[in-house]
């Protein structure tokens, strides 16, 4: 099968000498030099070529112990596009010892499976290993995934699979316990910086840049080596530059890479989440941000408001009771205007939030609630405190003993209203923050007037 393109760059070009006969095209087949890609003429040789990834691969990272214990387990590869993961396999294989398979989840089947397991136990009964690769393994159903367990059992083969998905919920857990899951960092700037000199080793030719576009280049990246390097082949086609393109220009001519964002899978949750904690932290500016990244991967800003809602609810509380009736005004200006105006009201609510005074006092209040109401669900209200409509429940003490609160000194009689024979508990304790400074000093003082009752 042939193998598609580089997804991390490393070395300057080294010939096909490292690739496997069973698992890469013949030469004679491959493209000619002067038409093949940058990023795959750029495709390291070693796994010392490999860039951003040296929590895996630097002296003490898991895979140099692994290969130095001559253990290679099967693995799970978790990373975004572009950072290393076919490249790391391949160059696993090689270090290792292992004929390299590659498979893709999103074209092989079932019956490319079983080939490929048929022709590993061949390998095997001639002393022989196989490493097999399976990009975007997360697409195999779970029938599918279970079919590795065997052979990964047994050691017919090390399987390493490569995803883009959080493989706690994308991959059986089956299969999960049977591999050990390795995260590929994002490449950070400095391993782009490493690409561009590559590139531009290989080529011999500068990029047409000043130092400002070139920064603006590996940030339109966003971490991603491959797309750096095919836009930077792009700027290698370019007509000789009098002057160097500064970053409107660069702008101008390519096109960014767009923001990693699945609306219904973990990139989702991972944002919310962080525009979540970024206002309990009572960070605006972060939290404007991380509302913006939503906005720009195309979220629906309904959910954002209804998130927003609950959070003036869950994490503000008491502490600013207008959080939440601002919350509900917010949503409703977004559904009336529409947008994109009606952002606006959503991102004054957000920095509203961030800077509020915080309180989940009555969040945690309701919780204990109700656990208390599952564990005395059959207790019955206290009878003074029940209504007496007909003459039998008066008779029985139905409303009997009952204060009028407004007639009492200071607007409160003191009277229990929990079921008689329950302890009295503590649910809602309010904070010192906010609002809620003065609801505490309100209810010390009401508590006083129940203690007096009792004694």
């Amino acid at each position: 099968m042939d193998e598609g393109p580089a997804d991390l760059f490393g070395g300057l070009p080294s010939g096909h000498g490292d690739r496997d006969p069973v698992a890469f095209p013949p030469a004679a087949t491959a493209q000619p030099a002067r038409t093949q890609p940058l990023a795959d003429r750029l495709r390291p040789a070693t796994l010392d070529d490999v860039v951003g990834q040296d929590h895996l691969l630097g002296p003490k990272g898991s895979l140099r112990q692994m290969l130095a214990r001559g253990s290679l387990a099967s693995l799970i590869l978790w990373g975004g596009p572009g950072v290393g993961k076919t490249t790391i396999a391949r160059l696993l294989a090689n270090a290792a010892g292992l004929r390299f398979v590659q498979l893709s989840a999103v074209f092989s089947g079932v019956a490319d499976l079983k080939r490929a397991f048929e022709e590993a136990r061949r390998i095997s009964a001639q002393g022989g290993g196989t490493l097999l690769f399976v990009d975007e393994i997360h697409r195999f159903n779970r029938a599918q995934q279970d079919g590795f367990l065997p052979v990964v059992e047994d050691g017919t083969v090390v399987l390493v699979g490569a995803t883009t998905e959080n493989p706690s919920f994308a991959l059986n857990s089956a299969l999960l316990s049977r591999c050990q899951v390795l995260v590929l960092h994002r490449l950070d700037d400095a391993a782009m910086e490493q690409l561009l000199h590559r590139a531009e080793a290989a080529t011999g030719t500068p990029l047409p840049l000043t130092p400002e576009a070139r920064a603006t280049l590996r940030a339109m990246a966003d971490g991603d080596g491959r797309y750096l390097l095919n836009m930077v082949e792009q700027l290698f086609a370019l007509p000789p530059q009098a002057v160097p393109l500064d970053p409107a220009a660069l702008s101008n001519l390519l096109a960014r890479r767009a923001a990693l964002y699945d609306k219904d899978r973990e990139e989702h949750y991972n944002l919310i989440s962080a525009l979540h904690k970024s206002m309990r932290g009572s960070d605006p500016d972060a939290a404007l941000y991380w509302f913006a990244r939503m906005l720009e991967g195309g979220e629906d800003p309904r959910y954002i408001a209804r998130r927003l809602t609950r959070f003036a609810a869950e994490d503000v509380g008491m502490a600013d009771p207008h959080a939440l009736p601002l919350a509900v005004a917010a949503w409703e200006t977004f559904e009336r205007l529409g947008s994109p105006e009606g952002e606006l009201a959503l991102a004054q609510l957000v920095v509203h939030l961030a800077t509020a005074p915080k309180s989940n006092a009555v969040y945690k209040g309701y919780n204990m609630a109700r656990r208390a109401a599952r564990a005395t669900g059959c207790l019955m209200p206290p009878a003074h405190i029940l209504n007496a409509p007909t003459t039998l429940m008066k008779d029985i003490g139905y409303g009997k003993g009952y204060e009028y609160d407004h007639d009492a000194e200071g607007g409160i009689s003191g009277q229990n209203y929990f079921p008689d024979g329950m302890r009295r508990p503590k649910l809602y304790q309010p904070t010192d923050r906010g609002y809620e400074r003065e609801v505490a000093r309100r209810l010390d003082s009401w508590n006083r007037v129940r203690e007096s009752r009792r004694s």
